[in-house]
C-alpha cells in the first residue's frame, strides 16, 4: 500500500508550473515561450538542455508534451517517431545520449527537417554535445541552437522547496525530517514530493504527528536503502 501511495504521487502530471526552477530562470522562460509557440521566441529553433540524472530535463520535455502539437520522443522510440509531420509544431528529443546507430539517423534528418520545414526541437542528454558519443554530423545538429546546462537544486534548496510546498497544503514537520528525508531517500524531487504526500497520508491514517520516528517506519516499510 504504501509503494501505491508513492507510485501516485510520482505520476502526478510534470508541468512546468509545478517545476522548481532553482538557478534555471531564463530556461524556464524559453521554454514556456516554445510550449506557446509564441511571437516572443528568438530566432532560435533549436534548445539543447544537459545535465546530471535527476536534474529535470525529462520532467520538461513532459511538461511540454502536453501541449497541442508537440510530440514526446524518448531514446527507445521506434524510427518511426522520428518522422517529420506537419501537424507537429514542437518535437522533444530526450536522452539523446542514449540513442542508437539507426535512431541517430532518424534524429539527423528531424533536425533537418525541421530546419527546412518549420516547427521547434528541444532535445536534452547528459552532457554538452561536444561531449556525446554520436555521430559527428548530429552532435553538430544538437549544437545548432542555444545550449543550456540544467542546474539541479541544491540540498538546502530542495529543503526550502519542499518546506513552501509542505506550508501550502497545511502539512506540519517536525524539525529535521527533511534533512533526514533527502539523505536517506531517492534525491529527486518528484520521488521526494511523492514521498512528502505519501507522509501525510501515512501520518493521517496512523494518527502520528510526521518526526523523525514516523519517516523512518515509512521508509522501512518502502524497504528504501540509504542514498
Amino acid at each position: 500500500m504504501r509503494q501505491m501511495l508513492l507510485d501516485l504521487g510520482a505520476s502526478k502530471p510534470q508541468t512546468l508550473d509545478s517545476f522548481v526552477i532553482g538557478r534555471n530562470a531564463e530556461l524556464i522562460q524559453l521554454l514556456r515561450a516554445f510550449a506557446a509557440n509564441t511571437a516572443a521566441l528568438p530566432s532560435d529553433r533549436f534548445v539543447y538542455l544537459w545535465g546530471e540524472a535527476g536534474s529535470g530535463k525529462t520532467h520538461l520535455l513532459h511538461a511540454m508534451a502536453g501541449n497541442n502539437g508537440a510530440r514526446y520522443i524518448p531514446a527507445g522510440a521506434a524510427v518511426d517517431d522520428y518522422l517529420y509531420d506537419t501537424g507537429t509544431g514542437l518535437y522533444l528529443m530526450d536522452d539523446c545520449h542514449l540513442l542508437s546507430s539507426e535512431t541517430q539517423i532518424a534524429a539527423f534528418a528531424l533536425f533537418n527537417q525541421v530546419k527546412e520545414n518549420g516547427g521547434l526541437l528541444v532535445s536534452a542528454g547528459d552532457k554538452p554535445p561536444i561531449g556525446l558519443a554520436l555521430r559527428e554530423d548530429l552532435r553538430t545538429r544538437l549544437g545548432w541552437g542555444l545550449i543550456y546546462q540544467l542546474h539541479g537544486l541544491s540540498d538546502d534548496e530542495k529543503i526550502a522547496a519542499l518546506t513552501q510546498a509542505a506550508q501550502a497544503r497545511g502539512v506540519n514537520l517536525s524539525p529535521g525530517v527533511l534533512p533526514y528525508l533527502i539523505t536517506h531517500f531517492r534525491r529527486d524531487m518528484r520521488s521526494l514530493s511523492a514521498m512528502l504526500d505519501a507522509l501525510d497520508q501515512y501520518s493521517l491514517e496512523t494518527q502520528r504527528p510526521i518526526t523523525l520516528p514516523l519517516l523512518r517506519s515509512l521508509l522501512q516499510l518502502e524497504g528504501e536503502p540509504k542514498a
